[in-house]
């Protein structure tokens, strides 16, 4: 079987998506598309037994004569955003599996609702299923007219394996006495909402001076103007195979974006056992952070929420710390590789 995947950018934990699909279905032949890297997310890909095309190599004749050589027996297409892609899809529609991926949320504004009135002309003559990552974006699929038998869950997932084994090799001495530090993993651009957090973890600070850091790794277009304090640490970028010793000394994870469409780092450190902080903007947090259970959700931009949520981390008791914990690493499981490459061989194939 080939299954060709028409992509934007590439992120990590797609390509270990992507190797899963290898491990377990080893007759599946990849081919894969993708636009050139994004230079705040400068990730390192090892595309091992994966067939990988650079998109910006190709115009529309070429793209169209590659796909034929290739002959795929599903297609797979992120977004509708390159118009490239859409034709392709539109020309295999009514042969093959043809799929939309989709992250965005159902927000009932004018665009959406004026793409979910004209989808029969927009969308749904390009592809008859769509994959989406969790129920916020099924509802804009159903909206586009897809029919709940072709709606599939669970597209971004994180690299579970990987970041449960970092949590694993910490477990034993948080469980003692984990760290008072919060930790940010993210790009440095302002939609994150990366200068709330700075700012009200410095209102605490100045308001009932504690032991208590925070942490922050990425870079992006506002590093220059990052907020200093003598307890916030700035990393940089930092490879997501080489977070060992920044799991070993942080506990609890922030994700304050303005808007997210889903958020896999949540995912990501849900497995590495974090209790989380988590914006109410941000997809992920219907999944992976329940209030009250192993986080608490703040309303987008809202720095005193921020910092109620913060105070209430810093209170945690041990015994408190550990139960949010084992939550966390029980709703990693609910999105993994492996089941993301059962789903795709599901779409492929044709079954529900």
């Amino acid at each position: 079987m080939k299954i060709l995947i028409l992509y934007t950018e590439l992120a990590g934990y797609t390509i270990t998506c992507l190797k899963q699909v290898k491990k377990d279905y080893p007759q599946v032949d990849l081919h894969v598309f993708r636009w050139p890297v994004n230079n705040e997310a400068p990730f390192d890909f090892d595309f091992d037994g994966i067939n990988i095309y650079n998109k910006n190599e190709f115009d529309l004749v070429k793209l169209e004569s590659k796909v034929n050589e290739i002959g795929p027996d599903c297609l797979i297409v992120s977004g509708w955003i390159d118009k490239e892609y859409t034709t392709i899809a539109k020309k295999y529609k009514k042969k093959i599996p043809v799929t939309l991926t989709l992250d965005n949320h159902w927000r009932g504004d004018l665009k959406q609702v004026l793409a979910s009135k004209l989808s029969r002309f927009l969308v749904r003559d390009k592809f008859n299923k769509a994959w989406v990552p969790g129920e916020v974006q099924a509802k804009f699929a159903r909206k586009l007219g897809f029919r709940e038998e072709n709606i599939f869950k669970g597209f971004y997932a994180a690299d579970t394996t990987l970041f449960t084994k970092f949590g694993i090799q910490a477990k034993q001495t948080k469980e003692n006495s984990f760290p008072k530090r919060f930790l940010y993993v993210g790009r440095y651009v302002e939609h994150k909402g990366i200068f709330d957090i700075w700012k009200a973890f410095i209102e605490l600070q100045n308001e009932q001076p504690n032991e208590w850091e925070l942490w922050s790794v990425g870079t992006g277009d506002q590093w220059d103007h990052r907020m200093l304090h003598d307890k916030i640490k700035h990393f940089g970028f930092v490879q997501p195979d080489q977070f060992q010793e920044i799991i070993n000394e942080t506990s609890i994870y922030l994700l304050p974006s303005h808007f997210e469409p889903w958020g896999v780092s949540l995912h990501e450190f849900a497995a590495a056992g974090y209790p989380a902080i988590v914006s109410d903007q941000v997809g992920s947090s219907e999944a992976f952070c329940l209030e009250n259970k192993n986080g608490h959700v703040f309303e987008g931009g809202n720095v005193q929420e921020i910092k109620d949520s913060m105070k209430k981390m810093m209170n945690l008791t041990q015994e408190r710390f550990n139960e949010m914990a084992d939550i966390s690493r029980t709703l990693s499981l609910q999105i993994t590789p492996e089941k993301w490459a059962k789903t795709l061989m599901k779409i492929a194939n044709g079954t529900n």
